[in-house]
């Protein structure tokens, strides 16, 4: 007799769990194709062994948003009056509905990344378009929609919770839509997030993304924003996760710092966005899905490989820096002392930079996080509702994460560090002058 639960082994997650008919899915051309997509881009040129791709995250994020959706909706944790109408009774139709559109938006919440994943998506897609747009238009593409016929789910469903209403502005979320999407994709308890930071943690061989992420899920709520019964419903947790999830955030701050904006990682990012530029029709991906699912990071590795020997191939030169290792070096990264000075100090020597030594020769890479503590309720054992920013000092005074990295071509590498050696005091100061 066939088996009807399959299991995947999986070095996060130990075994990942499916069904007859999901395992058909994932056998579907837009799946498949992740297999073929980093999941963090060309990191392992400096992280060897982060060569792990977008198809095994997305199972990760199936597994985790199930095992989310079964506590949040289990009766003995829904311990908010206001909460119990929004919930669907376990013996209801919805509430296996549900589940099995979350778990479907999970798998596919990351069907739209384009090769090699987020280093090539800015300004190489036409305005108004980003990778979640791109999923929107695929999960709903005639290309799926045997697939969702197949499980009996509406497309637009697995749309909405797939990539959330920031993302889906378009679309009306009810508040139980709104709190399936934030499993997926919130900023406090994405099971998005609590998978690449266990996932690339593991496979870049660094432990700054682990944490007990079994506690954390064990305590995660639906609750109240406030202790308001009219109060919109949000993910929360009890107050025994609450190290946990300052764990989790804690991961975020140093896998970010430490690995996402790794300054050689970054500069192969601006490498291949250099390379793409040239090699794409017109310098832009298509936004075409038959297009989209045409292409993968075989495609491209295939193209800067051949750009990198040829000479007169487009894009030869950003081409070279990835293949021959001559990637641009690191001059200048931003410091406590000169952000005191000038907050703009990174731009500041990056424009100072560009002027004496010419733009083709300086590269720079910059990033501010917009906030650091994120609010979300916290069940207290008394069972008041308290803001995790009024519990958590550790929350409230999260650092943000901020860098810039100015880079040289390694042609002029000695003479503008000397160059900066000898006029950095100035540049920086000219805010102070103004």
């Amino acid at each position: 007799m066939a088996k009807y639960v399959h299991e995947i082994r999986d070095p996060v997650h130990v075994f990942i769990r499916i069904n007859s008919i999901e395992r058909n899915i994932l056998n579907s051309r837009p799946f498949q194709r992740l297999r073929y997509i980093h999941q963090l881009a060309l990191s392992y040129l400096v992280y060897p062994g982060a060569t792990h791709k977008r198809f095994e995250h997305s199972l990760g994020v199936m597994e985790l948003a199930g095992r989310v959706y079964d506590v949040v909706t289990a009766p003995e944790n829904i311990k908010h009056s206001s909460v119990k109408d929004v919930v669907p009774l376990p013996s209801a139709h919805e509430h296996g509905y549900w589940r099995v559109v979350i778990r479907m938006a999970a798998l596919f919440h990351d069907v739209g990344h384009l090769p090699f994943s987020h280093a090539a998506e800015e300004e190489l897609l036409p305005s108004g378009w980003d990778h979640e747009r791109l999923t929107l238009e695929i999960i709903k593409s005639p290309e799926m929609h045997d697939i969702w016929e197949s499980l009996k789910v509406n497309p637009n469903d697995v749309a909405k919770l797939a990539v959330g209403p920031k993302k889906y502005k378009e679309a009306r979320f009810s508040d139980w839509e709104a709190i399936l999407s934030e499993i997926i994709v919130g900023d406090a308890f994405g099971v998005d997030r609590m998978d690449y930071l266990l996932r690339d943690s593991h496979h870049a061989g660094v432990s700054y993304g682990k944490f007990d992420h079994y506690r954390l899920i064990d305590t995660i709520r639906i609750l109240p924003k406030s202790d308001d019964d009219s109060s919109e419903p949000t993910l929360g947790i009890e107050e025994g996760g609450i190290h946990s999830a300052e764990a989790l955030l804690l991961a975020r701050y140093f896998m970010y710092t430490q690995l996402y904006f790794h300054p050689v990682r970054r500069i192969y990012d601006i490498h291949l966005k250099d390379f793409l530029k040239n090699w794409l029709p017109d310098g832009l991906f298509s936004t075409n899905v038959s297009d989209l699912l045409d292409l993968t990071d075989n495609e491209v590795t295939a193209g800067f490989l051949k750009a990198a020997r040829e000479k007169d191939s487009s894009g030869h030169e950003a081409a070279k820096c990835i293949v021959n290792r001559e990637h641009y070096r690191l001059l200048y990264q931003r410091n406590p002392a000169d952000v005191a000075r000038n907050p703009d100090c990174g731009k500041s020597i990056y424009k100072a930079a560009c002027a004496f030594f010419g733009e083709s020769s300086i590269k720079i890479s910059s990033y501010k996080q917009k906030g650091s503590g994120i609010d979300f309720p916290v069940l207290m054992n008394d069972n008041r509702i308290v803001s995790s920013l009024e519990m958590s000092d550790a929350l409230r005074n999260m650092p943000v994460v901020a860098i810039d990295h100015v880079f040289v071509s390694t042609e002029r590498r000695k003479e503008a560090e000397k160059w900066l050696s000898e006029n950095r005091d100035a540049i920086v100061a000219l805010l102070e002058e103004e």
